[in-house]
């Protein structure tokens, strides 16, 4: 078993946070992890993405080849156009609805969406309103690896517990909003 996941989105998104605690649960569950990120102008509003390649045998290299990745999972609809030719031809792409308007000429939203629609399995989920109903917009992020879980090879538990062990320290709080947002993410998923 292989999956590969490439991870996209704005800086300050918490795009390499997600990939951390989906590590961080792979290797709980007894995977072989491996992960590239690349930052850019990620403190500028520029892009960020990381490759997450999981697997039950040894990985040699940290870089998903293009036309390989099981699934894009995005912070940003823009973000995750850019990176369809990473994307295999069963593969799956979420990615939040909420755009992060970062440049002057910003792309026609539903032209956006339009396009995302046209792939084969393609989920576009409301990670906004979520991450607010969880209690803390910054857990938009959580949202959408919820969104992930029913086709990442991680379980639940182990990912409640990788977001334990990364946000306790910062904040009793933020464990129960990520674990909140996780579950909405994984119920909305369901629904579509």
């Amino acid at each position: 078993m292989k999956y590969d996941i490439l991870l996209c989105g704005v800086g300050g998104q918490g795009v390499l946070s997600i990939a951390a605690v989906i590590a961080s649960a792979a290797m709980t569950d007894g995977l072989f992890v491996r992960q590239s990120e690349v930052h850019g102008m990620s403190q500028r509003g520029g892009g960020v993405q990381a490759h997450l390649r999981l697997s039950d045998e040894p990985i040699f290299s940290d870089l998903i080849p293009s036309g390989k990745a099981d699934m894009i999972l995005s912070m940003e609809p823009v973000e995750s156009l850019r990176y369809l030719d990473k994307l295999c031809p069963q593969g799956i792409l979420i990615t939040s609805s909420a755009p992060f308007v970062n440049i002057p000429n910003y792309p026609d939203l539903q032209k956006i969406y339009d396009t995302i629609n046209q792939l084969p399995q393609a989920y576009i989920v409301p990670a906004h309103d979520l991450a607010l109903k969880a209690g803390n917009i910054k857990s938009e992020n959580m949202v959408l690896v919820g969104a992930a879980l029913q086709y990442i090879p991680v379980k639940l538990e182990t990912v409640e517990k990788a977001i334990h062990e990364r946000f306790v320290k910062k904040d009793p709080k933020l464990v129960d909003i990520n674990c909140t947002a996780l579950e909405l993410g994984s119920a909305a998923a369901k629904k579509q």
